[in-house]
């Protein structure tokens, strides 16, 4: 008791003395007799009186913004030395509402509020872990880092994944420009600021613009897997193949490589897919790995893929992908394989055929007349392909119907052309004409 009694007094003339200084306006002394105060709570380990001088230190009269940004950064770095669990939510609790609604400690709130929701997400609360983390937009703070803007962020995002809110973690994701990983930290201009606009140095934790990079595109993957969208998957991983200390490494870029490999497969026939897979075969490092080379190649060739020849060939790696980087390709990825190929094979009769029966075109899919006509009425529904079926004759045709402007636009050409010979004809006969009567007169 004598302890807490000399406690009490020792307080009580700090308080006394931080009054005098914060009526004079004196802020070197005022944050000064706030520290103290602090510092001789937490070295009496006296936590809960700790938390009160905290709140009671704020809320004083005119106090000095400065004194309670001194106040709250001395006290985040007791967090760490705290007896329990227990003791460490409340006193960051404390400091949270001390700090609520301050724009001159917004930082040091967003801090808290991440080590708050790490503990909650330890705890097993990831719901609770993650709607914390949403009460704080960084990206309006002024003075904070940008590296830290982007890990918080980040970690918004990761929580959302967690809790399977997609919705969020899209809307989250949008506040990152991927752009801003290409900038070169060291050619960026420093302005010169003044002390109340100073952009504060990133804590020693914060992963480099370029590790912020990778994490940004391994959480786009694992939000654009829930939806199965190959294409962009392939357009993160191939965002991660270009960043330096992957490239450099090729234990690191080849399994990248694999799996930009396996998704430009699996994406959709469009422009995009199609770039993207002449870009990847000219890639060097692409002869490391020449299994991948061919399985590309015959995507690109326009012949017919034999589905069973292609499966026995390359089930075995597509089974070992679940034991390397980024895991599986995904459960429905065998299925959707085979769907490419059907599509690969459908678009390449349509180059040699005009018209081809149905049933031919099963044989060339090895597929049932049913489940070839479902598969062409799919393309044709998404617009990969023009087509017409004659169900009664059973015959395709891939020829599209001109209408009258294109069939006189034609005709129109073909006159062209044909004058065009005409004239250069006549300019040959002529030309040979005063040839020979020039030879004649001599």
């Amino acid at each position: 008791m004598e302890g807490g009694g000399s406690l009490d007094s020792k307080i009580e003339s700090l308080l006394n003395v931080e009054k005098q200084m914060r009526l004079n306006g004196d802020i070197a002394g005022t944050k000064k007799a706030a520290i103290d105060i602090l510092q001789l709570c937490f070295e009496a380990r006296a936590w809960k009186t700790l938390n009160d001088q905290i709140v009671v230190l704020s809320k004083r009269r005119g106090q000095l913004k400065q004194a309670v940004t001194a106040m709250v950064q001395q006290a985040m770095q007791y967090i760490d030395e705290t007896p329990d669990i227990e003791t460490k939510i409340e006193l960051i609790k404390t400091l949270n509402s001390v700090s609520a609604g301050k724009i001159y400690v917004e930082i040091e709130r967003a801090r808290l509020i991440k080590r708050l929701a790490k503990i909650k997400e330890e705890q097993g609360q990831i719901a609770e872990a993650a709607d914390l983390m949403q009460e704080i937009a960084v990206e309006t703070f002024g003075a904070m880092a940008k590296t830290e803007k982007i890990a918080f962020i980040l970690e918004q995002v990761r929580l959302c994944l967690d809790r399977q809110d997609y919705v969020r973690a899209q809307i989250l994701s949008r506040k990152i420009s991927p752009r801003v990983f290409d900038a070169d930290p060291s050619k960026e201009k420093k302005k010169p600021k003044d002390a109340e606009g100073l952009v504060e140095e990133a804590p020693a934790n914060i992963p480099s613009l370029l590790q912020l990079k990778r994490i940004y595109y391994e959480h786009m993957i694992r939000f654009y897997s829930h939806s199965n969208d190959y294409l962009e998957i392939c357009r993160c991983y191939k965002s991660i193949y270009e960043i330096p200390s992957v490239k450099e490494d090729p234990s690191q870029w080849i399994p990248v490589l694999r799996k930009i490999c396996w998704y430009l497969v699996l994406s959709p026939h469009d422009p995009m897919q199609s770039s993207l897979l002449n870009s990847t075969l000219e890639d060097k490092n692409l002869s490391e790995i020449p299994h991948f080379r061919s399985l590309l190649k015959q995507v690109i060739t326009m012949e017919v893929v034999q589905w069973t020849a292609l499966w026995n060939t390359f089930k075995e790696e597509f089974e070992n992908e679940k034991n390397m980087l980024g895991g599986s390709l995904g459960d429905k990825a065998a299925e959707d394989l085979q769907e490419r190929i059907i599509e690969h094979n459908i678009l390449v009769v349509s180059k040699y055929y005009a018209r081809i029966t149905v049933k031919r075109l099963a044989e060339l899919l090895c597929l049932t007349v049913e489940e070839a006509e479902k598969h062409l009425s799919d393309m044709v529904v998404s617009k990969a392909l023009v087509a017409k079926v004659d169900r009664p004759l059973g015959i395709v045709c891939f020829q599209t119907a001109k209408d009258s402007n294109g069939i006189l636009n034609s005709w129109a050409m073909n006159l062209e052309k044909l004058l065009d010979l005409v004239e250069k004809s006549c300019h040959q006969i002529h030309k040979e004409t005063m040839v020979h009567k020039a030879a004649l007169k001599a």
